[in-house]
Parts: C-alpha cells; sequence; structure tokens
C-alpha cells in the first residue's frame, strides 16, 4: 500500500472502526500534558468532520483559539470560540464565519491527517492546503493520530511537510 490514494481508502475505513470518542479523550488529555500546548497562548485547531479526532474540548483552555478557512488554494486563520457562528464549506467542513487575522500570531497548529508516520509527516486529504500553509508558517505543530493510523513510514513528495510532533491514544 505505497501509493497515497490507496492509503488514503484504507485510513478512512480503519477511522470508520474506531471508538473516536475515547480516543479523541485520550488525546485532548496527552496534548493538555505536551510543553508545546502549556507554552502556546495562540492555537489554531480543526472542526472535526465526523471521523476525525475531536479536539473540541481544548476551547475551555485559557488559550486564544483559531479555526482555518479555505479561501482559494490558501488556508486563512480566524478566531474561534465557544458560540460563534460556523458556516459549512465547499469540502463539507465547518469554518468560521469571522475575519481572518495574520497567521504569525501562531504558537500552535493542530493539523488534521488521516494517518502519520514515526517522522511526523502525515498524510492528508490530498489537497495540499496544510502543506502550503504550514511552509510559511513559524509555528510549531502537533498531528493528533489514533495509535492504529501511526505508520511506521509514509512516502513522501517534496512539497511534504513534516509537524513537530505526533501525538496518539496511547
Amino acid at each position: 500500500m505505497d501509493n497515497k490514494t490507496d492509503l488514503r481508502i484504507w485510513a478512512k475505513s480503519v477511522r470508520k472502526s474506531l471508538n473516536l470518542v475515547d480516543i479523541s479523550e485520550r488525546i485532548v488529555s496527552k496534548i493538555r500534558l505536551c510543553d508545546l500546548y502549556k507554552k502556546s497562548k495562540n492555537v489554531m485547531l480543526f472542526y472535526p468532520t465526523k471521523y476525525e479526532i475531536n479536539l473540541l474540548q481544548l476551547l475551555e483552555d485559557d488559550k486564544n483559539f483559531y479555526l482555518p478557512k479555505v479561501c482559494g488554494e490558501e488556508l486563512l486563520v480566524c478566531p474561534f470560540k465557544i458560540g460563534d457562528t460556523l458556516e459549512l464549506s465547499k469540502f463539507k467542513i465547518k469554518e468560521p464565519c469571522l475575519e481572518p487575522v495574520d497567521y504569525e500570531n501562531l504558537d500552535l497548529i493542530i493539523v488534521p491527517a488521516l494517518a502519520a508516520d514515526k517522522c511526523g509527516y502525515r498524510l492528508g486529504y490530498g489537497g495540499g492546503f496544510y502543506d502550503r500553509f504550514l511552509k510559511k508558517c513559524k509555528a510549531k505543530t502537533i498531528v493528533p493520530i489514533a495509535h492504529e493510523l501511526l505508520l511506521e513510514k509514509l512516502s513522501i513528495d517534496e512539497f511534504d511537510v513534516p509537524v513537530d510532533i505526533v501525538i496518539t491514544d496511547l
């Protein structure tokens, strides 16, 4: 299963069989113990789809939170707090309605993934949005992933950007 298309199909299938509520709770606990998270004041999360890790419990923490918003080929960074209005994007992902802010204010970006490897590379959804975004950001990065989706090594392309830390539920 070397090609990314086959890996995406496999990862999506595996995710459907997981108890994402329990996995998400364990990962939220581990993120809260992580020094990168503790030291960060401005944190970008992602709003979970049905089969993604749900980190929304973190919104209760004393930090400034942001969500991504797709605009053309780019990700914009928009402030977000509990109760803010969200709209459904063309990708069927909930996005904030507030105006974007400067991404350089971010301390930490928590990046979604279908799978990840032990070197910090992630398998995204294939649009390249996060890789383009992470190339220009100085913020530290974390990928939360179920241990079943942590691989030894992914095949990577020249545009793939590794994250600083991969956090699993184990």
